[in-house]
C-alpha cells in the first residue's frame, strides 16, 4: 500500500476546520481528563457543599428537608416496611424490639438505621448481640443472640442473675428464677458453668443441688436439699461427685440425718451428723458427731 493511501483525508479548506483538525489529539486528551476527573471532582465539590450546609442551622434544615423528601419518594416507590423477621428471640419482649427498631408497618425502610437499631437492641438485658439487615424492598431482618440464665449469684449482700459466661443479666425481679441454683463467692460466676456441667453428669443428684459456695477460689462446697453440705476436693471433683452418686444409689446416704459430707480426702468420706436439738433446760452448746466411710 502506498504512503498516500495510508494518510488520512486532507482537512477541509475552512480555517475553523483546519484548526480543529490540527488540535484533534489535544481535544481527545482533554475529553479523557474531563471523564476521568470531572465526575469525581463533582462529587468532591458536592461533598464540600453538603459539609458546609450541615454546619449552619439553615443548611441543616435544607438537608433535613431534602432527606425527608427523599424518604417520601422512596416510600412512593414501595420501599416501606411490610414485614419484620426476628430470629433467636426467646425472652425479649416483641414491643421492646419494635421500639428499638423505631419501625412499624408502613415506615419507609430507608429510614431505619441498622447501626443505631443494633446499639439499641444490645442495651436490652437479655440481648447479647444483634444484627439488623434491610432486605429491600420491604423486609427488616433481625437476628438476636440472647443470654441464658444459669444461676443466681450471691455476693456482698445482694443477688444477681448470671448467664453461662458468668456475666450479670441486669434484671431486677428474680422471683421467676427461684429454681435456679445459687452460687456464692466473688469468683463464683466465672467457674459456675464448669461446676454445673460437672454436676449434671449425675442428673438425679444434680437436681437436688440448691447452692454452691466457691472456697478460696480453689474448690466448691455444694449444698444438697438445702440441708447437707458436700465438701468437694480441689483435685478431680468430678470423680468424687460420681462416687457420692453411686453411694446414694446403693445406700441412700443422703437420707440420713447429716450436716455435711467431707470428700476432700481421696480414700474416704467423712460424714458429720446433724447436731441434736438443744435441751430446753440446759444452756450448753450442741455437740457434733462424725464418722468416716
Amino acid at each position: 500500500m502506498s504512503k498516500s493511501a495510508r494518510r488520512p483525508a486532507p482537512p477541509p479548506r475552512s480555517a475553523w476546520w483546519r484548526i480543529l483538525w490540527r488540535s484533534r489529539r489535544r481535544l481527545a486528551t482533554t475529553a479523557r481528563r474531563v471523564v476521568t476527573w470531572g465526575i469525581p471532582g463533582g462529587l468532591v465539590i458536592a461533598g464540600l457543599v453538603l459539609a458546609m450546609l450541615s454546619r449552619a442551622p439553615a443548611g441543616q434544615a435544607i438537608l433535613s428537608g431534602l432527606a425527608e423528601q427523599g424518604l417520601r419518594l422512596s416510600a412512593a416507590f414501595g420501599l416501606v416496611v411490610d414485614d419484620i423477621l426476628v430470629e433467636g428471640r426467646e425472652t425479649t419482649d416483641v414491643q421492646t424490639i419494635m421500639a428499638a427498631l423505631a419501625a412499624r408497618r408502613g415506615t419507609p425502610i430507608l429510614a431505619v438505621n441498622p447501626n443505631r437499631a443494633k446499639q439499641q437492641l444490645e442495651t436490652l438485658p437479655w440481648v447479647r448481640s444483634a444484627a439488623i439487615e434491610r432486605r429491600l424492598p420491604s423486609t427488616l431482618y433481625v437476628r438476636l443472640v440472647e443470654r441464658h440464665p444459669l444461676a443466681v449469684w450471691q455476693h456482698n449482700g445482694k443477688q444477681e442473675l448470671i448467664d453461662r459466661d458468668g456475666e450479670v443479666i441486669p434484671v431486677t425481679d428474680l422471683s421467676r428464677f427461684a429454681r435456679l441454683p445459687s452460687v456464692v463467692g466473688a469468683a463464683a460466676p466465672k467457674h459456675a458453668a464448669a461446676l454445673l456441667a460437672m454436676l449434671a453428669r449425675e442428673p438425679e443428684l444434680a437436681a437436688r443441688v440448691t447452692a454452691a459456695v466457691r472456697v478460696d477460689d480453689r474448690r466448691w462446697n455444694v449444698r444438697i436439699d438445702n440441708m447437707i453440705d458436700v465438701l468437694l476436693p480441689e483435685e478431680d471433683p468430678g470423680d468424687a461427685w460420681a462416687r457420692l452418686a453411686a453411694l446414694e444409689r446403693e445406700n441412700s446416704v443422703l437420707k440420713r440425718d447429716l450436716q455435711s459430707i467431707d470428700m476432700r480426702l481421696p480414700d474416704r468420706f467423712v460424714l458429720r451428723t446433724a447436731a441434736p436439738p438443744p435441751k430446753e433446760t440446759g444452756p450448753g452448746k450442741p455437740r457434733l458427731a462424725g464418722k468416716s466411710l
